[in-house]
Parts: structure tokens; C-alpha cells; sequence
């Protein structure tokens, strides 16, 4: 027995006894604190889209768990060695991609104090200070959005953090779903129909998908280059009558202020009339652009919200707040709760039964849910409104100098308006005649970026709308300045001139 307790001591001698002794915690944090500092120091240095090939990890790691504890060192290395090569960057200064995931110092402090306090905040007896301070954030971004009050705790309706808009699509759906059914009978759930448009996130589809409603009631209404790809009311009101005229029930409306492809804007107060005139729920997806709306110049972009009946965006995007981190306001708390409560003997307790409280749980799918709201706390006092305000300003100003730059290059075009930070543009073949060979140039197009992308030295995405394949170039990285911008215009002319020739304007010098 002595020689076997020895055995352990000898086997554990790399790590305490406690796994979670302070000191060593203390010790191993700042370990860590450094290696991800010099991590963002040097981050320019790694090609920005991960260049590995499939399976590349399972080659370079063992086959099995280690039996014995390894030091924080050794495993710092490998993920230096192995780990930071598979990594796409979305903390680059030259990532461009998709939109963008902003960190901050601040929301990676919240999360450290999230993580490090480590409570499950379900239900307001959990952890107090967990759902209070929820609420109080969530109005006061409410409040810098100027959500009108209905929205606001103070106005009988109020916020929830989720993880994703995913989820606050799957959240809103049930709650409207639920609404209907329990006043019409649970089997005329096939007769739900659920309303987007062909540029609404798929995240809705798959809402849709969850929730039970039948995939041939699920419509993608088609918008227009005249209308900026926004939905149209008039093309709403005719989808929803053909409904009504085959018998089916129009439920759920999701209105898009940014969608992914384009960031086109759905012009909110015409629809919610329409949404309004036949019963049906409006939910605004502004994942992406509702951050800037913090901004007076762009708070425009939601009027009408006030005729919704819920409304998100993704901190997590372009606020500073690290993932995952979806604001969710709704004006009916009341509906979230009736489709998504449970309330179990165990759960049970005095605060809940007094009705003076909020229980998060009953907002949401899952049961856990972390300390979110501590990330999104330090965001908003570490910087304040005005420096919030300015950090999207400088982002939407890069992009109008990288639209400039397209504009002095005649190989190039803007293929939809620019509204926020992001930039829609192609490549034009040299032949004149070869512009209307659609399939030609969106060809030329794909080659391009990917050929940029392959390069390691920016990254960026596409996406087809109207059937034309357009290069998206989304500044919003927190690390992201002008000499970036410009970096990212030369290797996008670099490539242009391997395709088609150099440039005759000599624009490349800034």
C-alpha cells in the first residue's frame, strides 16, 4: 500500500494534489496571460485562413490521452507547434471574412471573470447578481439603441442574453408558435407559415426546421437589385394573402437589418404593417449591423422597430464582446416563458414563487446558462458609449476609403451599395464582351479569392446574390487600422494584375 501511494505521488509530481489550488492557478494564469499577449503581438505573422490540409491534426498528436499530468509549458508548446497552425485568424488585423468576431480586452477580461466564477445562472436563486445584473445591461444597451420602452424591463418587457441568433430565431419561433397553437389546437401545426427572404440567414430555416413547422411552409421571397436586396412590403402582403387564400396560418415574420450576404436593410415599418394587419410575430435579426445603431447616423436603419415584437444582435460581431454573447429584447417576457419553462420539484424556491424575479431559464432552450452578462458589463463601462460609437465609426470609415480605392481601379466594380463597414465588389474580365458572360466572370471572381486566401496574407469571403459571385470585404477586426486596408488593396491588385494584367492607373502607392 505505501509503495503504491508513493507510486501517485511520484505520477502527480507535475500537478497539485487540488485542481484548482490558488497558487498555482495564479502561477499557470499568468503563463497563460503571456502566451496569448504574445500571441496578439505576433499575430500578423500567421497567415491569416489556416493553411492545413484535412486531418492534419490527428498526424501530430498522440493516439491516447496521457496517463501522467504534463506541464502547462509543454502543452503551451504544442499548442504553438500544433494547434496555431490550424487556426484561422479572426483576430488579424487582415481578416476580412464572413463578419467580424472583435475582441477587446475588456470582453476578454468579462469572460475570464465568467469562466473564473464558473456559475451555472438558471434561475435568479442560482446566482443573484448573475440575472440582475443581466437585466441591467440589457436595458442599458436597450437604452443606447433606443429601443423604444416596451422592450425595456422598466416597460413590462425586457432582455436576455443568448449565445447565438441561432438560438434567439428559435427562441422567438416557439414563442410565436406557441401563441397560436394554444389558441387554435395543437394540430394546426402544419398549417404554420413561417417568412423570410432569399437573403434572410439560414439560421431561420433551421428554426423553422426545429420548431415543426413543415418545410413547405417555409418562404424565401425573392427581393430585388431596385430595393438594395431589401424585402419588399408589397412582395410580403402578396405571399402572405396566398397563403390566407390556401387555408394556411401566417405566424412568424424575420425582418434582416444586415444580412450576411450584403448587409441589405428589410425597411421595418412597412413590413411590421403588413406583419400587424394578419397577426403575425415580427422578429429584426440585426446580428451584424444593430451594434452600429448605437450611432445616431445610423439609428434609421430601425425605425419601426417599435411595431416588432422582438429584436437581436450578436455583441459578440461588432461590439467588443467575444463569443458568444446575442442581446434578445422581447415586449411579451410572458410568451417566452409559457413556451419554454419547466419547473421541476428541484427547482423549486421561494424567490420564484414570490414572482419578483427573473428566472433565465425559462428564456431560453437549454437549462445552464453562463455569467454572460459580466463580459458585456465591462464592454460598455471599459470604453463607454462614446468610445463605442467611435471604434464602429473608424470601421465604417476604412471601408468607405477601401470602396474609394475600388472606384479608382475601372477593373473593379461595387456590386450593391455600400451601407456599413463591408464592401461588395468583383473583378471585371479585360474583354468588354466578356462582362455579360455571367458564368465567365463569376469564374474569374472565384479564382481571385481564392487565390488571395490561399496566399495566407488576407482573408476574405463571397457570396452570390442576384446570381452575381461578389468578393465581401468586412472590416471589423479590433486590431484592424488604414495600413491594413491598404495592404489588403495591394494584394487584391497583385492578384487582379496575375489574372488580367497589370493595372494602368497606378494606384498602387498610398
Amino acid at each position: 500500500m505505501g509503495s503504491l501511494h508513493a507510486d501517485v505521488l511520484e505520477n502527480n509530481s507535475a500537478c497539485p494534489l487540488n485542481p484548482l489550488d490558488p497558487e498555482e492557478f495564479r502561477r499557470q494564469g499568468h503563463v497563460m496571460i503571456d502566451f496569448l499577449a504574445d500571441y496578439y503581438r505576433d499575430i500578423e505573422k500567421y497567415p491569416v485562413r489556416s493553411q492545413v490540409d484535412p486531418g492534419y491534426l490527428r498526424k501530430r498528436l498522440p493516439d491516447s490521452a496521457p496517463y501522467n499530468p504534463e506541464p502547462i509549458e509543454s502543452i503551451l508548446q504544442d499548442v504553438q507547434s500544433h494547434i496555431v497552425p490550424g487556426i484561422t485568424h479572426w483576430q488579424s488585423p487582415n481578416y476580412f471574412a464572413y463578419f467580424p468576431s472583435s475582441g477587446s480586452t475588456a470582453g476578454f477580461l468579462g469572460e475570464m471573470l465568467s469562466t473564473g466564477f464558473n456559475v451555472v445562472g438558471f434561475n435568479w436563486m442560482s446566482s443573484p447578481a448573475a440575472t440582475e445584473l443581466e437585466s441591467i445591461v440589457m436595458d442599458w444597451l436597450g437604452k443606447m439603441l433606443k429601443l423604444p420602452k416596451s422592450f425595456l424591463f422598466s416597460g413590462n418587457g425586457g432582455g436576455v442574453l443568448q449565445g447565438t441568433t441561432c438560438e434567439a430565431i428559435l427562441c422567438t419561433l416557439t414563442a410565436a408558435r406557441d401563441r397560436v397553437l394554444n389558441k387554435i389546437g395543437r394540430e394546426a401545426i402544419g398549417r404554420l407559415v413561417v417568412y423570410g427572404s432569399d437573403q434572410t440567414h439560414c439560421a431561420l430555416q433551421k428554426a423553422a426546421q426545429i420548431a415543426g413547422i413543415n418545410p413547405a411552409n417555409f418562404r424565401a421571397i425573392n427581393t430585388k437589385k431596385s430595393d438594395n436586396f431589401g424585402m419588399s412590403s408589397a412582395s410580403l402582403r402578396a405571399a402572405v394573402e396566398s397563403d390566407l387564400e390556401m387555408g394556411l396560418i401566417p405566424l412568424f415574420l424575420c425582418a434582416t437589418v444586415g444580412t450576411t450576404s450584403s448587409t441589405a436593410v428589410d425597411p421595418l415599418a412597412p413590413l411590421c404593417e403588413v406583419a400587424q394587419e394578419y397577426g403575425i410575430w415580427v422578429h429584426v435579426d440585426a446580428a451584424y449591423a444593430g451594434s452600429a445603431c448605437i450611432c445616431p447616423e445610423f439609428r434609421h436603419f430601425i425605425d419601426g422597430v417599435e411595431n416588432a415584437d422582438s429584436f437581436s444582435l450578436n455583441a459578440h460581431k461588432w461590439f467588443f464582446t467575444t463569443l458568444d454573447c446575442c442581446c434578445l429584447w422581447v415586449k411579451d417576457p410572458s410568451s417566452l416563458v409559457k413556451a419554454l419553462s419547466t419547473n421541476p420539484e428541484y427547482l423549486r424556491n421561494k424567490a420564484t414563487e414570490s414572482r419578483q424575479v427573473v428566472d433565465y431559464k425559462d428564456w431560453q432552450i437549454a437549462l445552464s446558462r453562463r455569467f454572460r452578462a459580466l463580459k458585456l458589463w465591462l464592454v460598455l463601462r471599459s470604453y463607454g458609449v462614446s468610445n463605442l460609437r467611435n471604434f464602429l465609426r473608424t470601421h465604417v470609415k476604412m471601408a468607405k476609403h477601401f470602396e474609394g480605392l475600388i472606384a479608382m481601379d475601372k477593373r473593379f466594380e461595387i456590386v450593391v451599395p455600400r451601407t456599413f463597414a463591408m464592401v461588395c465588389f468583383r473583378l471585371l474580365p479585360a474583354s468588354s464582351a466578356a462582362v455579360d458572360d455571367l458564368e465567365a466572370v463569376n469564374e474569374l471572381n472565384g479564382k481571385l479569392m481564392e487565390a488571395i486566401n490561399a496566399s495566407g496574407r488576407i482573408y476574405m469571403t463571397h457570396s452570390v446574390v442576384g446570381g452575381v459571385y461578389m468578393i465581401r470585404f468586412a472590416v471589423g477586426a479590433t486590431l484592424t487600422e488604414d495600413r491594413h486596408v491598404n495592404f489588403a488593396w495591394k494584394v487584391v491588385q497583385d492578384h487582379a494584375d496575375a489574372l488580367l494584367g497589370p493595372t494602368s492607373n497606378g494606384v498602387h502607392s498610398f
